[in-house]
């Protein structure tokens, strides 16, 4: 599992992630589209573009291609 920060988008160690819960994302798992996806970094569900503009400091923007 790798952990990437929802602020600056990078892949942080476990411990930086245990110490920054609500701005974290814990990835696990093969991503199977290839569209843009939102998630929230509290809920760790997919959010709407719209809730990830309003929340651009806890929301994660994939672009796949």
């Amino acid at each position: 599992m790798s952990n990437r920060s929802s602020i600056s988008g990078r892949f942080i160690s476990n411990a930086a992630a245990a110490r920054h819960p609500r701005t974290s994302v814990t990835e696990s798992g093969a991503n199977r589209t290839s569209e843009t996806q939102h998630r929230s970094a509290i809920t760790g569900h997919y959010i709407t573009p719209a809730a990830a503009a309003r929340h651009p400091h806890t929301s994660i923007t994939e672009n796949k291609k």
